[in-house]
């Protein structure tokens, strides 16, 4: 496993991106930097990091020969890698907030980017940027926003907290190879934020009050209204206010 250090980037999918153009990079290859100047989340929202307090690095993967269709199974792993490494830190009541957002005590404290390289109807690899506020304290104007440090007053080893997260995206990967996409979806549902509870949902402009149900293979989150109609949507179509 290849892992790249750099002090600053505009953005590690970006370096690594044009890494991977220029020459064959291994499975698992690492880009982590101190400081990203453009990092990235999810629908072009930028994700602001102190630097050299929080991990914000990528993570080339490559033989997957995934269909298209099944994309979201990505998004599973990698939510799923990153819960499992934070759950072994005395943080609290950690959960996935759909799609692949990681919450601790109802709080932000990471977030994943992926990029995919297609071709036809296949992904045969994918460029998975993961940002986890370690230490950082101050979150100016971002009241959903904590840190590791932040929830539990311990300072933590950034390189420890990285080799558990790449250790725990291999076995996810490897769960996936062996067990299927409905074993991945089976766990990704078991530890979904606001699962069975009453909450607020924002749906064209409109505010409901809905329990979430679940998650299915392609992405679609399932919300039961108080009509007792279950509809799906799609990552732009609802928002959870919370």
């Amino acid at each position: 496993m290849r892992i790249i250090k750099l002090n600053a980037t505009h953005s590690t999918n970006d370096y690594l991106r044009e890494l991977s153009a220029k020459q064959s990079c291994d499975d698992f290859t690492v880009v982590v930097s101190k400081y990203q100047t453009k990092g990235k989340g999810q629908m072009g929202s930028e994700w602001h990091s102190e630097s050299g307090k929080n991990l914000t690095f990528s993570v080339y993967k490559t033989h997957l020969n995934i269909d298209i269709d099944n994309a979201f199974v990505l998004s599973m792993v990698s939510a799923l890698a990153v819960y499992k490494s934070l759950c072994i830190l005395d943080l609290k009541q950690v959960q996935i907030k759909w799609p692949n957002d990681i919450l601790a005590e109802k709080k932000k404290v990471s977030g994943i980017l992926i990029e995919n390289s297609i071709s036809q109807t296949s992904i045969n690899s994918s460029i998975i940027g993961i940002g986890i506020n370690v230490n950082q304290l101050n979150f100016n104007y971002l009241p959903q926003a904590s840190s590791l440090k932040q929830l539990t007053g311990k300072t933590y080893f950034l390189d420890e907290v990285l080799l558990n997260v790449i250790q725990n995206l291999k076995y996810y990967f490897e769960r996936l190879k062996n067990e299927g996409a409905k074993t991945i979806l089976k766990d990704y549902n078991a530890v979904l934020f606001r699962k069975e509870k009453p909450s607020m949902f924002e749906v064209e402009g409109s505010k409901y009050v809905g329990i979430i149900k679940k998650v299915s293979l392609d992405g679609q989150l399932f919300i039961e209204f108080e009509d007792q109609v279950i509809k799906s949507f799609n990552l732009k179509e609802v928002k959870l206010i919370y």
